[in-house]
């Protein structure tokens, strides 16, 4: 081939920036608007919001730019080794010289009409209250069983106990089989469901498995999985791929753990945390116990100290017996005098009595002698006065209980005399 140097031609020289742009130019002309499609790896994203990541395949690579204005259309959250498509334009990043794409649009590879259709479940089963945080109900911190949904084959089984042995090794775990993958999935996963929620022993399911593709995903999309789950008696921890990933599943679950692992991690309380708990609770109860009993030596050490020693208390006793005694005696002294000297005056007062009776006595009865003599009816009648009484003997005291012809009898001071009342004595 013929050189330019054998023509006798000296080839352009170019400035480096200018080279750069040149080629930007060509790429541009050549190639954009361009789509590329490949696997995301070294995914960044920067302070400003503008995303940097490499797309490779097994045969090359391609550096790529994705500014924020762009970057916020994104409907998912990129990850490494997620397999998308991209749109954009080619050019040269000048300051290095590098080749590099800049990204204005970015989906998942070929799961178009798989994420249609999940966003279409997704908004029937919302609609129906399937994701009511309401109707969630709350998971036992000290589950009695655990019951544990996936398939023998997967690394989550791994994952989930090795987990499970490390945090909660006292729990009993029950494994239901199912497949995790493809259109025979759904149907296992349900009956697996339904065959741990039929045993009274198990308070808690994980339902795991291992990130993929949505389309690997895809049976934990599945309608009847969806109400399966919302159905059951049992609380369901979801665990499905990793922590970008979402399934109705997620949405469904009473609650959603970001990988298997944190599923097994979230299911109860750890074992070590128990144990650290209860040795608090024995040193709290340790130390109020010595409490008590520190309060109650110093009581005690008050006691004996008021009491002192038991001989110093009898001797103590011993002398106030004795003053009491010596009280006892004086006081039965004094009240043997008191009584002797009342009993003189009681004698004395009583011979001065019996003296006086004899004349005390003659009085009083002359005395009554004479009202005796004043009461006597006898003086009355001499006085002219007659007391008149009926044939009967009874007192006549007034005219209403006499009537004519009626015998009566007038006592006088001297003597009787027969009356008969006359007719004409009324009134």
């Amino acid at each position: 081939m013929t050189s330019p140097e054998s023509l006798g031609l000296t080839p352009r020289i170019w400035a480096v920036g200018a080279l750069c742009r040149a080629i930007a130019d060509s790429l541009d002309a050549r190639f954009n608007p361009v789509a590329v499609r490949g696997e995301i790896s070294g995914f960044t994203r920067a302070a400003s919001g503008h995303c940097y990541f490499t797309l490779k395949d097994a045969s090359g690579q391609l550096r790529c730019a994705m500014f924020k204005r762009a970057a916020q259309m994104l409907d998912f959250r990129p990850v490494d080794g997620e397999l998308v498509e991209i749109k954009g334009r080619l050019g040269v990043y000048e300051p290095r010289g590098e080749l590099q794409m800049v990204v204005e649009h970015m989906r998942r590879a070929g799961q178009g009409a798989w994420f249609e259709q999940f966003l279409q479940l997704k908004a029937k089963l919302e609609a129906e209250g399937l994701f009511d945080a309401e109707r969630k109900r709350p998971i036992k911190t000290m589950p009695r069983g655990i019951g544990v949904v996936t398939s023998l084959g997967a690394a989550a089984l791994h994952d989930v106990a090795t987990a499970l042995q490390r945090r909660v090794p006292h729990i009993p775990v029950v494994l239901a089989p199912s497949l995790v993958q493809g259109p025979d999935a759904p149907p296992t996963l349900v009956q697996a469901l339904q065959q741990l929620s039929q045993q009274s022993d198990i308070d808690v399911i994980l339902l795991v498995r291992g990130g993929g593709s949505m389309e690997d995903l895809w049976a934990f999309n599945d309608e009847n999985l969806a109400r399966a789950i919302v159905h059951s008696p049992v609380p369901i921890i979801s665990g499905v791929g990793h922590e970008t990933d979402f399934t109705i599943a997620d949405f469904c679950a009473d609650l959603r753990a970001p990988t298997p692992t944190a599923a097994a991690e979230m299911c109860a309380v750890p074992q070590a945390e128990l144990l650290s708990n209860l040795q608090l609770w024995g040193s709290a109860l340790q130390t109020i116990a010595h409490r008590q009993l520190d309060t109650q030596e110093q009581r005690l050490d008050r006691a004996q100290a008021r009491l002192g020693r038991p001989s110093e208390g009898l001797n103590t006793e011993k002398m106030q017996l004795l003053r009491l005694q010596q009280r006892l005696g004086q006081a039965m002294q004094n009240r043997t005098q008191r009584c002797h000297n009342e009993l003189a005056n009681l004698a004395s007062g009583l011979a001065r009595g019996v003296q006086q009776t004899p004349a005390t006595a003659r009085e009083r009865l002359h005395r009554a002698e004479l009202r005796l003599q004043l009461l006597d009816p006898q003086l009355v009648l001499q006085r002219g006065f007659a007391w008149l009484s009926n044939a009967d003997g009874q007192a006549v005291t007034s005219v209403a209980q006499t009537q004519a012809g009626q015998d009566l009898q007038a006592t006088l001071a001297d003597g009787v005399v027969d009356l008969r009342v006359k007719p004409s004595h009324h009134i």
